[in-house]
């Protein structure tokens, strides 16, 4: 089998754990695990004293430079330069049309696993050519049940290899939004026989940036309803590796489509608890102190909280840092009208409905009543304020400061 030049497989012991990305100057701390020297740098003068891999405690935070595994990467990525000078002296392989890509598929079904590896590269650059490409190859009888199988049949030679699978979560994910029968498309990759999960818990553990985007982001597409929620998330391992996803130090491309999964997931309740069990309101207060986090990224990451704040579990974990809390206080009013609306919503919850004493004293540390008094006067959303008045109801009667002579009735703030 000839792979197109093309694509190019990284080994995933060259990629930091961290950034995902090749290590440039790899380095071992005491449990073993390595890493780019600037990412474990970063994590641990934050005041990080465990593994982010394995999160055990460190003994010592000394780092060892691991330069067997330097000299590796450097004779991978001289071999990668060689092979990109060789093909950019050949012409590019032309897209091929529909009555070849017809043409392809026929020849390359599930019974030619040798045949469709070869023909899957060309199948690819046509997907990624157009909308009506990948429309077209996503209404073409029996491919999308081909591609299902060869993800659920991972053990056989073919599926089996990294590099196919990758392949064939790419075009899944390409084509997912254009299956007319999606509930069918669904239940074929999450209700079937065939372990597809264990598939796309492998590529999240240990495919390519590009592929893991891809799994996080066709598990979002088939998770339509309550029954397919709980199964993906108690596939073993699947929601650990999509929280490692969405870490303050992750390609933002790669977290947000970590977020949004996670998300799509989380109506359950046992969903919602068993991520709190994990330590997701940890990861995502991190993901809050973040100072240059785009828009789209924090309203994604107080949605999440928001949810978790639905259930008991998640609000005592929420209460129980205050630095969550401040975190959440910070970003009222400061990022965007959605934003305000998820962190009211916590806040609310934790405060008002938890009568959380911990969390209302973080609440006024972080400056809180300045904020909820502003609400009030906004043009947000009768929801907010109505949040926002409940709000002033819990700390009116213990504030000694211009709180206690705030008429809620009123249009602006009064002084003593």
């Amino acid at each position: 089998m000839v792979r197109d030049d093309l694509y190019i497989t990284i080994p995933s012991f060259f990629r930091c754990p961290i950034s995902l990305d090749v290590m440039k100057s790899p380095v071992s701390l005491c449990t073993g695990v390595t890493y780019d020297r600037s990412s474990i740098q970063r994590w641990l003068d934050n005041g990080n004293n465990t593994c982010p891999a394995t999160m055990q405690v460190l003994h010592s935070k000394e780092v060892v430079p691991n330069h067997t595994l330097q000299r590796l990467i450097q004779i991978w990525s001289d071999s990668v330069r060689h092979r990109r000078v060789d093909s950019a002296n050949t012409p590019p392989h032309p897209v091929p049309s529909q009555d070849q890509v017809l043409e392809l598929i026929k020849n390359a079904d599930r019974h030619n696993p040798d045949a469709f590896f070869d023909s899957l590269p060309k199948i690819v650059c046509f997907a990624r050519e157009s909308d009506g490409n990948r429309k077209f190859l996503a209404r073409t009888d029996g491919f999308v049940p081909t591609l299902v199988y060869f993800l659920g049949n991972a053990g056989d030679k073919a599926s089996g290899d990294q590099y196919f699978l990758e392949q064939v979560v790419g075009v899944l994910e390409m084509i997912c939004k254009e299956i007319e029968d999606h509930e069918q498309f669904s239940n074929s990759t999450v209700k079937s026989d065939r372990d597809c999960l264990a598939s796309l818990v492998l590529i999240l553990q240990q495919g390519s940036m590009e592929s893991r985007i891809g799994s996080a982001k066709l598990l979002e597409s088939i998770a339509i309803d309550a029954e397919s929620k709980l199964i993906i998330a108690e596939k073993s391992g699947l929601l650990p590796e999509l929280l490692k996803l969405i870490g303050p130090e992750k390609d933002p491309t790669l977290v947000e489509a970590g977020l949004l999964c996670l998300i799509a997931l989380s109506v359950p309740r046992r969903v919602k608890v068993k991520l709190v069990q994990l330590g997701a309101v940890k990861l995502l207060t991190k993901s809050l102190s973040e100072p240059n986090a785009a828009v789209s990224m924090t309203e994604k990451v107080l949605k999440l909280l928001e949810m978790l704040s639905s259930v008991k579990e998640g609000r005592k974990e929420i209460c129980d840092d205050g630095k969550c809390v401040e975190g959440i206080v910070q970003k009222v009013l400061k990022v965007s009208g959605t934003a305000t609306e998820h962190a009211v919503t916590i806040l609310w919850s934790v405060c008002y409905l938890f009568r959380d004493k911990g969390a209302q004293e973080a609440v006024t540390k972080a400056n809180g009543l300045t904020k909820i008094l502003l609400l009030m006067q906004s043009n947000s959303s009768p929801s907010v304020r109505q949040m926002s008045a409940d709000l002033l109801k819990i700390f009116r009667p213990n504030s000694k400061t211009f709180i206690s002579c705030y008429d809620t009735k009123t249009t602006h703030i009064m002084p003593c």
